[in-house]
């Protein structure tokens, strides 16, 4: 796996993350393990052979820091990285910063769970998995794509959602397929595209 190379990695484990809060767009910091998370990547992407030509990230610290500190175990800080808002979390609206146990409270476990699970129902003021992808997308196949295509080795360091907008694209699941799966902090997930953009091989370099 060397050419046409795409490799998604979730951001480390984050201070909201720890707390059992909705983040969001609300920009927080990794907590110590979700340094070693992301510095694990990083290593287990260089035991693999993996280098990058170009890195692609959201403009939230969390996943900056995370595509940083992989590149940092890469040995490769000097590659060109390109930032934008376009791949950061699902914006969670009213939802974010609270707690989800006082959301439940708030709401109703069903209707929490709706907002976080189902494909295309906003929590208040924020964004459906359904809108995420509407952003997510066009950057992709704009921006990050036509790179992979031209045979760079593409990292991109994110966010579950944001990811999962992207992995229902490469793996062509359907909504309620994608809504069910989870995407772990730090995990690689390996992509080879063929020319033509479909995917020949996927390895998920689990801990």
């Amino acid at each position: 796996m060397t050419d046409r190379l795409l490799v998604l990695v979730r951001h480390g484990e984050s201070e909201w993350n720890l707390k059992n809060l909705f983040t969001g767009w609300r920009d927080i910091d990794l907590t110590e393990n979700g340094v070693a998370e992301a510095r694990a990547a990083g290593r287990k992407l260089k035991a693999e052979g993996i280098s990058f030509d170009v890195g692609f990230t959201s403009v939230l610290v969390r996943a900056r820091r995370s595509l940083d500190l992989m590149l940092d175990e890469l040995g490769q800080t000097k590659i060109p990285i390109f930032r934008d808002k376009a791949l950061n979390e699902r914006d969670y609206g009213d939802l974010s910063g609270l707690n989800k146990d006082d959301a439940r409270a708030r709401w109703g476990a069903e209707q929490v769970h709706i907002w976080r699970r189902s494909y295309d129902v906003a929590p208040p003021g924020g964004e459906s998995l359904k809108d995420t992808a509407a952003r997510v997308l066009p950057y992709y196949i704009q921006e990050i794509l036509p790179s992979v295509l031209r045979g760079n080795r593409v990292l991109i360091a994110a966010h579950g959602n944001s990811l999962r907008a992207l992995v229902m694209v490469l793996e062509r699941l359907s909504p309620d397929e994608i809504v069910r799966r989870e995407i772990g902090t730090g995990v690689p997930l390996i992509y080879q595209l063929a020319a033509d953009s479909t995917v020949t091989q996927k390895v998920g370099l689990a801990a």
